[in-house]
């Protein structure tokens, strides 16, 4: 409460207070988006540069030693201890450098990814432990077991690689994904190299060895040239010179050969293998060189203060601030003009608002005419926005008052048409109902009665439909009984108004009567009910008629078997009940906006709420003025009015078609 109390005194009172505020709103968000796109500029700088210092300290470092490893790999297994030698020095030279960018970046390893610390300890004790495994494989490894220990390593590297790919991102190299894609298609391409090399240094190439081949053949071709497709255009023309290259083409040729070969000796005669070395070499060349150019070589060449890298960022930095210094000049300088002409044209409006637009719209509803030119004489569209707003108002007045006149007058047209055409239906509908009559009270076929029954009862409905339309208008429909009618008897000439009679119940109903005058609309709503609950319930379900002795009067309930209402139909139902206003262009639901007018010109009750069983009761209260309470009166000895003692309720079968009969305007 006490925060609620604080927000409202801080809110502006005046309308100057509320200027200020309104122009300083997008001033300040103006302000807020500037700062935001400054914050992102120099992120954006500070991420060009922590992925310059990345790639320097760590992707550089680990591609060469990759490279360095693959190198020292195929000399191993081709058993040249000259080239050996030189690739060892080189993969010393390189695992120094490592070495080094580890060092000068492992405190902050764990800001990058937090997986990079284990993944560069692990390759860290790689490195350390090359010697150690020289020495063993000089002494006891097999040639299978050394390369297995090469191809670990690299993966420990292509390993730290891949956690940095989410720090190598600038705006000049390509995907870091694509390039580690295409740096594992170069490693497999090794693999080739330094398994044939094993196998010619055997005069053999082994199953396993074969096997490991043909895998990494399908790894070098499946990663290749789709991710080559991937990089940006000024990094695939390296690539694509490759692929169509002469050195590219013998070397598919002999992977081709040495595939069809299978393993053995076949696979690594000099015949065979002719030309494999020099274009496995400059193969591995040329891949090495592209990929540096398209990752580390192109992130080490990015400018954090270029325009690559800052872009329309930047631009929008300098005109940001432009547009703040300008909008809180034009603020101050706007504001104060403001002020009065608003001050106008909220007056204006509040006496359109408040008294001239009401006192029209009530002349309208009490069905008086209005000119509209007198009550909102319109404007010529001059002057400046505010005054436009004005004349707008006024065009929205006279608007509403336009559209209220015309309703006025649809409404009245429509009633009228109701009028007649219930007119006519009624005198049709009485002539029929005569002839009706004369032809049931002849001597028939049984199926013949049941037949005219049932036009009875369509030709019933009729009229009852064609009564709906004239009490929609305010006009009574004309059928009335004199004298006072048992409420049994209304009950079933309710029922007996529509065509699945037999489906309602009728329990055994209070020894009372309605006045004449009020039978017929009693008749008319409860029919109303029982057919909407027959219509929305099953076939095979009863509907229940039942009628209590209240305090108050009596009690009519219609319940139905169907699947009941949800809370906000029943009560939008309810409301359409009550409402004393009935809108006839509402075309859903008509029976409910009848029902509404015969309890309000009879003085009853009536709301629908959910069954116990599952689907809906209507509750109909008719007032203790409109009944005649037929119970004799038994006296005791003294002359003490005794109770009349009551039968248990049952239910009874469904009435015929004629069960009161017919009165005057029937």
């Amino acid at each position: 409460m006490r925060m609620a109390h604080a927000v409202r005194r801080l809110r502006p009172r005046s309308v100057r207070a509320k200027i200020v505020a309104l122009l300083m709103l997008p001033v300040v968000s103006l302000m807020a988006l500037w700062s935001f796109a400054a914050v992102t500029t120099a992120s954006t700088i500070g991420d060009a540069e922590r992925a310059k210092e990345v790639n320097s300290e760590l992707l550089a470092p680990v591609a060469d030693f990759v490279t360095a490893i693959q190198a020292e790999r195929t000399a191993a297994a081709a058993g040249d201890g000259e080239i050996l030698t030189r690739a060892q020095a080189a993969t010393d030279n390189a695992s120094d450098a490592l070495l080094d960018g580890v060092n000068a970046t492992s405190s902050d390893a764990a800001l990058l990814n937090s997986a990079l610390p284990d993944r560069l300890g692990k390759l860290t004790a790689d490195a350390h432990g090359l010697n150690a495994l020289r020495r063993t494989k000089s002494a006891t490894q097999t040639t299978y077991t050394a390369y297995t220990a090469y191809t670990g390593i690299i993966e420990d590297a292509f390993a730290v690689t891949g956690a940095l790919t989410g720090e190598n991102s600038t705006t000049t190299a390509s995907e870091p994904r694509v390039v580690l894609e295409l740096s594992r298609a170069r490693e497999a391409l090794a693999q080739e190299q330094a398994l044939l090399a094993a196998g010619g240094a055997a005069g053999k190439l082994t199953a396993e060895q074969y096997a490991l081949f043909v895998g990494a053949v399908t790894v070098q071709r499946g990663l290749l040239k789709p991710a080559v497709a991937d990089l940006r255009p000024e990094h695939q023309k390296a690539y694509n010179t490759l692929l169509e290259s002469d050195s590219y083409g013998r070397l598919a040729g002999i992977e081709n050969r040495v595939l069809s070969a299978g393993p053995g000796r076949s696979a690594v005669t000099d015949g065979l293998l002719k030309g494999w070395d020099g274009s496995a070499n400059a193969v591995l060349t040329s891949l090495a060189k592209a990929e540096t150019e398209a990752g580390t070589a192109a992130a080490a060449k990015a400018n954090p203060f270029g325009w690559d890298t800052l872009g329309a960022s930047g631009i929008a930095v300098v005109l940001g601030l432009v547009g703040v210094l300008l909008s809180l000049l034009v603020s101050v300088s706007v504001g104060r003009g403001l002020i009065v002409e608003l001050l106008d044209l909220r007056n204006s409006a509040l006496e359109v608002a408040g008294r001239r637009l009401p006192q029209a719209m009530r002349r309208l509803h009490a069905g008086h005419g209005v000119d509209i030119d007198a009550e909102a004489p319109m404007r010529r569209l001059a002057g400046d926005e505010l005054a436009q707003v004005g004349t707008a108002l006024t065009a929205v007045q006279r608007a509403a008052l336009k559209a209220a006149s015309e309703r006025a007058e649809l409404l009245s047209g429509i009633s009228g048409v109701y009028v007649s055409l219930a007119r006519r239906s009624q005198v049709l509908l009485h002539r029929q109902l005569d002839i009706l009559d004369h032809l049931e009270q002849r001597p028939r076929d049984p199926a013949e009665l049941h037949e005219l029954y049932r036009v009875d009862y369509l030709a019933t409905r009729m009229r009852r439909h064609s009564e709906s339309l004239l009490i929609l208008s305010g006009i009574a429909p004309g059928r009335g009984w004199r004298e006072p009618i048992p409420l049994g008897d209304t009950l079933r000439a309710a029922v007996a108004e529509i065509e699945d009679a037999n489906r309602v119940q009728i329990w055994a109903a209070p020894r009372v009567s309605l006045h004449g005058g009020s039978v017929a609309d009693v008749i008319h709503l409860l029919a109303e009910l029982v057919e909407n609950a027959a219509s929305f319930s099953p076939p095979s379900t009863k509907v229940q008629l039942r009628a209590a002795r209240m305090r108050d009067g009596v009690v009519i309930e219609v319940e139905d078997g169907g699947f009941g209402m949800n809370e906000d139909a029943l009560a939008d139902a309810n409301r359409k009940l009550r409402s004393e206003k009935v809108d006839l262009l509402d075309a859903k639901q008509i029976g409910l906006f009848v029902v509404n007018r015969l309890a309000d010109r009879q003085g009853l009750r009536v709301e629908l709420r959910n069954s116990p069983t599952g689907g809906v009761t209507a509750a109909v209260l008719i007032p203790e003025n409109l009944l005649r309470d037929d119970m004799p009166v038994h006296e005791d000895e003294y002359g003490h009015e005794l109770p009349t003692p009551v039968p248990a309720p049952s239910p009874s079968p469904a009435p015929g078609p004629a069960v009161i009969p017919r009165q005057r305007g029937e």
